[in-house]
């Protein structure tokens, strides 16, 4: 991957000492998927169960990434040569819940969240592995502009899909990780694991406690390598976080990140990193980017839409938006030079 990946969110873990004949205290395992390092960590069970349990988390992971990989074959591409051609394809109930899922959370957020706009972020040569060193024409990106693919242009008919919009293609990036997330909690919860953390490059759902302290996660500043705040989490919550300084490549001493506002074709400016905290990984890995992409004018309007009211915005000069509820919660490492505006 060309440019520097930075995370945003970081897990602070204290892990005490245990005997041998006691459960551990934290146990810690890392997955290599999606392109990232997942961190997974369970509290208060014993090892054979926890890594049990994370073997079966990666079975998930890795069908989901096969099945939803945005430029390698399998389901998703032929999902897309369908849409292009204007045939129908049929789902199978999974997969219609998930898109359907995508479709309402684009909805919701004024189709600012729009995995339909998989051929405008291919221009950018974000739908590789290496993307692009340039940035691609003007004229370009405006004739892909101008055909306005958005979710609302996918149909339904029992397990049947099909688009009106020939120029649709799906790109599910965008909440990869928030999907991902959620499946290893729920597999978690099922195998009766209760206290845990499942940490996808940053952006993670936790459950329970660390024994008796709540789990702690750091914000990173998006201008420094350090961490700006942290959070305590409560109870089952996911904590996401959209930054323009996580994927990038910089032409002509312009720097261009990986989060393309569907309305204009190019990276969303205005803000620099959102984070938010609700009840689970779909909805904050979604939220968080069409917030990032609504940016300091619109992201109130945006966040109520989506039923999101833990928000912390930080915009390119430095000044952070944040929620009431989210500034009752956040701890800045120190006393923070950025200017903070509380939003009622």
């Amino acid at each position: 991957m060309t440019g520097k990946f930075f995370i945003a969110l970081c897990v602070v873990l204290l892990c005490a000492c245990s005997q041998p004949t006691e459960p551990p205290s934290v146990y810690e395992e890392r997955l290599y998927v999606f392109g990232t390092l997942i961190d997974i960590s369970i509290q208060g069970e014993t090892e054979d169960k926890a890594r049990q349990a994370v073997s079966a988390i990666s079975k998930q992971f890795n069908a989901m990434h096969q099945q939803w990989h945005a430029w390698q074959p399998g389901r998703l591409a032929d999902i897309n040569q369908a849409l292009a051609t204007g045939k129908s394809i049929t789902l199978i109930e999974s997969e219609k819940k998930f898109i359907r899922q995508a479709s309402n959370l684009s909805i919701n957020s004024d189709h600012l969240f729009n995995p339909a706009i998989g051929h405008l972020i291919g221009l950018w040569g974000f739908l590789s592995d290496e993307h692009n060193r340039h940035p691609p024409t003007k004229s370009s990106i405006e004739k892909l502009v101008t055909f306005q693919p958005t979710m609302a242009d996918l149909s339904f008919s029992n397990l049947q899909l099909s688009s009106k919009n020939r120029h649709v293609k799906l790109d599910f990036g965008g909440i990869a990780k928030g999907y991902a997330v959620d499946l290893a909690i729920n597999k978690l919860k099922s195998l009766g694991i209760h206290n845990a953390i499942v940490n996808t490059g940053g952006d993670l759902r936790a459950i329970g406690s660390k024994g008796q302290q709540p789990w702690r996660i750091g914000i990173r500043h998006p201008h420094q390598t350090t961490p700006l705040a942290f959070i305590e989490t409560r109870g089952d919550e996911a904590i996401f976080t959209s930054g323009d300084y996580e994927r990038y490549f910089t032409y002509q001493e312009q720097r261009y990140h990986h989060i393309i506002d569907p309305r204009t074709g190019y990276p969303a400016t205005g803000a620099t990193s959102v984070t938010v905290i609700c009840s689970n990984g779909l909805l904050a890995d979604a939220a968080a980017t069409a917030l990032l992409i609504a940016g300091p004018e619109q992201w109130q309007k945006i966040a109520l839409a989506m039923g999101i009211d833990q928000v912390m915005l930080i915009d390119q000069k430095g000044t952070v938006y944040i929620t009431s509820k989210m500034a009752k919660r956040v701890h800045f490492m120190e006393e923070p030079v950025l200017q903070i505006v509380k939003i009622l």
